[in-house]
């Protein structure tokens, strides 16, 4: 009886210890604080077809109205908001401006200022200012000190104030492109095709700074002594102080400068392949492509109203805003995202043929991946769940796991998943239409030929809602599926047997497959790394010994064990003596097995038969994180933190997570001409630069992609994208490991 207690204390004790160095190694673990940051989205303004207007600047006002000016005069920015596009209607505001031949529009003390043939003018002011010119075709101005203003017609320069010309110039035969007034100097500075110039009121004369050329555009910083002039070719720094030039900057995302402009902390370029904002840590943020901007070739660049940046185009307005999130907000705006437009008979779908990002447009597209892409967003509802007990959160859950239910009831094969299902009589609407088959259920249609990418989806999903949702109907249908689903896999000797009778093309999981691989393609690591997560993971909810003794000898006797714990770093092509189906499958890196070893690693850590497996699984998952570091993978960064692991480029995820675009439509994006990125030479990884760009510069892709892609041609806003699996998979992974905080105010 003593030893009986002794042992119970024991026990207790080391249960105790146990949990103790769990919460000491979770204590460990970096925690992203999400303390709201900028978050950049793009309301956009179009011309239509038929206004053949030369669109030249915009500017803001100090109670938030924006002007444009072109060759017809002003124009007004209408109806336009994040998502749902503007048009450019005609300024008909003031009536009594309707004769007048404007000219030009600037901004002075924050107010619209426009300059006619005959005067300079202004609407603000009580209408105090009328300024007489004597500059018939003058097409520039800027305001100075006191109402004065300096204009040109591109060949004359008049200083005028209170309709008295003060001083007449010009650059001795240069073409003047613009002007800018420098208030700490109380000059004004003047760039020419050929130089840069100063004018003093003072001394009334016009002085060369710079001369070279050709120039384009400048700006004046005024809280810096320093003049950006920019060229065809990059730019330069003229130091008003020291009066000397600097080298011409040139690793630019675009050298062919169109405009300048300092606002804030940033100094702003644009070019004939879209705008960049040179930010302090000396790198850009790239704005290419309809994603941002109406059109890529820029004209003009100001201030705009609310913490945005006015970007004038060939083809409209682009007005770049800046708002204040968490990530806890921008996760509020993804799941309104996907609940409007993204679910399809409960799957997680795209919106496809949607015209030129018209949302109201398009449909809902069934896709091969259907029953992933939905397990991959049903496993971030339960996420949401588990940490917020959120209803709505549990409510999605319930919705998705009865699509994904259906997947099984569908197929006249007992526990063989379809791909997705439809409505009897569209499939030759549908994608793929001779992957289609009746269903036993004359209403209905499935797609067949499920891969084994589904299959570990499945799982993953299954897995996590049979151990944390706290809904007992749900757990029970959550373990009925995992069952269901291996026993037919075990039944049929490692295969996914189709309605033909026949393996599927890649679910195949048997020794005799597996092992026909050479030891350094992939596959044969992969495919074993996800039988042993899913037996693994059947076995733990289920108990049945048939689960776990197989995964044990395909560990053993057939080698899974090694397979899987083999480095990735001799991961590489087959040789030539190899067959074509490996050399084929080893042709480079392939990213979609990097989905499918994350999503799997939760049943392979999690799960583990013993503490000695998950010791060294761990190991192996910290192996392949190490090489997944340059892609700064927001889900990968997270799934690997679920080993308890310090190390997992928490920095990295956050950034994923924040610099992701909010607008997730695939507009093409251009990143390949680049001057600021270094490239790199053809490599197995398929890695194309040094250094990853940011989400928001590059296509929308999903984590199977290689998020090295910088360009995306073809047709432009097509579809959109959900943010179920892309975006709130990773974060709500990382608020239920405790790595992303809640939101702080």
């Amino acid at each position: 009886m003593k030893i009986s207690k002794l042992n119970v204390l024991v026990y207790v004790c080391l249960l105790l210890a146990t949990h103790l160095t769990w919460a000491q190694n979770k204590a460990k673990q970096p925690v992203y604080q999400d303390t709201p940051f900028w978050q950049d989205y793009s309301v956009k303004y179009y011309l239509s077809k038929d206004q053949a207007i030369d669109l030249s600047t915009s500017y803001s006002d100090r109670n938030g109205n924006i002007i444009l000016f072109g060759s017809t005069g002003t124009l007004l920015p209408h109806d336009g908001q994040f998502l749902y596009p503007g048009s450019l209607i005609k300024d008909t505001k003031y009536r009594t401006s309707a004769p007048k031949k404007m000219a030009a529009l600037t901004s002075y003390q924050k107010q619209f200022v426009l300059l006619d043939d005959k005067a300079v003018l202004s609407h603000a002011f009580a209408g105090s200012i009328y300024s007489k010119h004597e500059l018939a075709k003058a097409n520039q101005v800027v305001g100075g000190k006191d109402f004065a203003f300096l204009i040109s017609d591109g060949t004359s320069i008049h200083w005028v104030k209170d309709s008295k010309t003060l001083f007449k110039g010009n650059l001795s035969g240069d073409q003047v492109l613009d002007l800018k007034y420098h208030a700490s100097s109380q000059t004004y500075f003047i760039l020419g095709k050929q130089g840069l110039y100063q004018f003093s009121p003072a001394s009334g004369s016009i002085s060369t700074l710079v001369s070279g050329g050709p120039f384009t555009a400048f700006d004046v910083l005024e809280n810096a002594p320093k003049v950006y002039v920019g060229g065809n070719d990059g730019y330069q720094i003229y130091d008003i102080s020291t009066k000397q030039v600097g080298e011409k900057q040139q690793k630019l995302p675009w050298t062919e400068i169109t405009a300048i402009k300092a606002i804030g902390d940033k100094i702003w370029f644009g070019s004939t392949k879209g705008a960049f904002a040179l930010k302090k840590d000396g790198k850009f943020d790239y704005y290419n492509g309809e994603r941002w901007l109406p059109s890529n070739v820029v004209k003009h660049i100001a201030e705009g109203p609310k913490n945005s940046i006015l970007v004038t185009t060939s083809a409209g307005l682009g007005q770049i805003c800046f708002k204040k999130m968490t990530l806890h907000d921008k996760a509020v705006f993804y799941d309104e995202q996907v609940r409007k437009r993204h679910i399809r008979n409960g799957f997680n779908a795209s919106l496809d043929g949607i015209q030129k990002g018209n949302l109201s447009t398009g449909y809902l597209a069934d896709s091969d991946n259907d029953g992933l892409w939905t397990s991959m967003y049903l496993g971030g509802e339960i996420f949401r769940y588990v940490v917020t007990k959120d209803p709505e959160a549990l409510q999605n859950c319930r919705e998705s796991l009865d699509a994904m239910e259906r997947l099984y009831k569908l197929t006249p094969v007992p526990g063989f998943p379809a791909r997705s299902f439809e409505r009897r009589g569209f499939i030759s609407s549908l994608s793929d239409p001779e992957r289609w088959q009746p269903s036993p259920d004359p209403e209905w249609d499935f797609k067949s030929t499920t891969s084994s990418d589904e299959v570990i989806g499945h799982i993953f999903a299954f897995g996590a809602m049979a151990e944390l949702v706290d809904d007992p109907d749900l757990k029970k249908r959550s373990i009925v599926l995992i069952d269901t689903l291996m026993s037919h896999i075990l039944k049929n000797d490692m295969y996914l047997i189709d309605f033909d009778g026949k393996p599927t093309m890649w679910g195949k999981w048997n020794p005799k497959y597996v092992n026909s691989f050479p030891t350094n393609v992939g596959d044969r690591k992969l495919n074993s790394s996800n039988i042993t997560s899913m037996l693994q993971t059947a076995y733990h909810f289920t108990k049945k010994e048939k689960y776990k003794q197989k995964a044990l000898e395909l560990l053993t006797k057939y080698g899974y064990y090694e397979n899987l714990m083999r480095p990735f770093s001799v991961l590489g092509r087959a040789g030539k003596d190899a067959d074509a189906h490996a050399q084929n499958m080893s042709d480079g890196w392939n990213h979609s097995d990097d989905e499918m070893y994350f999503v799997g690693y939760w049943g392979l850590y999690r799960y583990a038969f013993n503490d000695s497996l998950k010791v060294n699984f761990k190991k192996s998952i910290l192996d392949h994180w190490q090489i997944e570091r340059p892609e700064k993978e927001g889900a990968w960064n997270i799934f690997t933190a679920l080993t308890g692991t310090k190390q997992f480029d928490l920095n990295e995820a956050a950034w994923y997570l924040r610099e992701h675009p909010m607008d997730m439509i695939d507009w093409a994006i251009q990143n390949n001409h680049r001057k600021d990125i270094v490239k790199v030479a053809d490599n197995f990884r398929r890695q194309t630069t040094q250094e990853v760009l940011p989400p928001d510069e590059k296509p929308i892709m999903r984590h199977n992609a290689n998020q090295f892609n910088m360009d995306r041609n073809g047709g432009s806003g097509l579809s959109e994208h959900s943010a179920g699996d892309i975006w709130l998979l990773p974060y709500w992974m990382g608020r239920y490991l405790g790595v992303i905080s809640a939101p702080k105010k």
